[in-house]
């Protein structure tokens, strides 16, 4: 009777069961209302399983929990470096080329203040003291003594020079002690301006020199622009006051040796291992350069420096001493940030600036001299610059399409 009780009681549970309510996606409910019986067993069982999931639970939360340790966000905090360290890298790379630009301007700003001095005071001394070998040979003496000094208080790196590269470098120490040499005769026969207003006209012994050496032929927009600067010194020359034909072949001279030099430097080149940047280079120029003259001065002009002699001429012998001091340290001195400005410039950048500079040296020895120009005169001489400027800037567009 009991296991027939129990057989009923499992099948109506079980009709139970299946008749009760489900949640499905298409929400079908059953017809039947479902009735809840009570079974203390399973309800003791569930409660049991409660208990121990819940104890489980809470162990291992528990035991994760006590394990689990803070830790920084190392994604995050990679990210805020990294865009700190680009923001300070950006600073640091416009704080350098700003002071980059400023070392520049710097750089031309003396070079231009020092040839405009080296000119006023080497016009000075030459209109009193017509004696260019030695004031030539003077001007590398004092550049010799500034070289050692360099070298000797490793101021600047001593070369290891070879006796190839002495031979390399001494047909430009040549030209270079003659382009001097040339320059300061003709500032001793003719104005300042005007022996920088033939000096305009270097670029028309570039081309030519350059064709017949190097074989670079030169475009027709190179032609064109040597057309002004021949005129405006052709121009300048039969207006010019103080026009002397010693002077002018001097100034003419000055423009063929010095672009020879540079000429020379292209044909005969130094091995790749043991080149020479251009600050050593110009140093050894100097000290070869005096090493040339003096001997020739001596020969030629004689030993006329002395107090002596300049007292027995009647001129004053600390002005003419001081200032033939400060001129050949001006020279010196442009010559040098001359060749800093090379290193950190192209050479049309420099070539450039070359114009600019004889734009200011002109114009600042017509006021210091009052020097008399004429229209037609500072005509002329503006055309030969504008000329100059313009093969300049020819020359720029060339070295950008080659």
């Amino acid at each position: 009777m009991h296991a027939i009780f129990l057989t009923l009681l499992f099948i109506s549970s079980s009709t139970m069961q299946s008749s009760t309510f489900t949640l499905s996606p298409s929400l079908s409910f059953s017809h039947h209302k479902p009735r809840i019986l009570f079974n203390p067993s399973r309800l003791s069982a569930s409660i049991t399983n409660v208990n121990v999931a819940s104890f489980s639970s809470s162990s291992s939360s528990s035991s994760s929990s006590s394990s689990f340790k803070l830790r920084p966000c190392t994604s995050l905090n990679r990210f805020e470096a990294r865009a700190t360290t680009e923001r300070d890298d950006g600073a640091a790379s416009d704080s350098g080329a700003l002071l980059r630009t400023l070392e520049l301007g710097a750089l031309f700003g003396m070079w231009f203040i020092f040839n405009i001095y080296f000119n006023i005071y080497n016009k000075q001394v030459l209109k009193v003291y017509p004696f260019p070998l030695t004031i030539t040979a003077i001007q590398f003496a004092l550049g010799t003594v500034i070289v050692a000094i360099m070298w000797g208080f490793n101021l600047y790196k001593r070369p290891n020079i070879s006796g190839a590269q002495l031979a390399a470098i001494l047909p430009l120490a040549v030209v270079h002690t003659l382009g001097n040499l040339f320059t300061n005769m003709s500032l001793g026969k003719v104005a300042v301006s005007f022996t920088h207003t033939i000096k305009a006209s270097e670029p028309f012994f570039s081309v030519i020199l350059s064709a017949m050496f190097l074989g670079e032929m030169p475009t027709t927009w190179v032609f064109a622009s040597l057309v002004p600067i021949v005129g405006g010194v052709a121009l300048a020359s039969v207006t010019e006051a103080s026009f002397n034909w010693v002077g002018f072949w001097s100034a003419m001279a000055s423009n063929l040796t010095n672009q020879f030099r540079n000429v020379l430097s292209k044909k005969v080149m130094v091995k790749k291992e043991e080149s020479i940047d251009n600050i050593t280079l110009f140093s050894i120029i100097t000290v070869m350069s005096f090493l040339l003259s003096a001997p020739v001065t001596i020969f030629m002009e004689g030993v006329k420096f002395t107090p002596t002699y300049l007292q027995a001429t009647g001129l004053n012998i600390n002005e003419v001493y001081i200032r033939s001091l400060l001129a050949a340290l001006c020279y010196h001195a442009y010559q040098q940030v001359s060749y800093m400005i090379l290193q950190r410039v192209s050479p049309v950048s420099h070539s450039v600036g070359n114009c600019v500079k004889r734009v200011v040296v002109i114009a600042s020895s017509v006021l210091f001299f009052k020097t008399p120009v004429s229209p037609v005169n500072a005509f002329g001489t503006a055309i030969a610059l504008a000329g100059a400027f313009l093969y300049s800037r020819v020359k720029r567009i060339k070295a950008k399409t080659a």
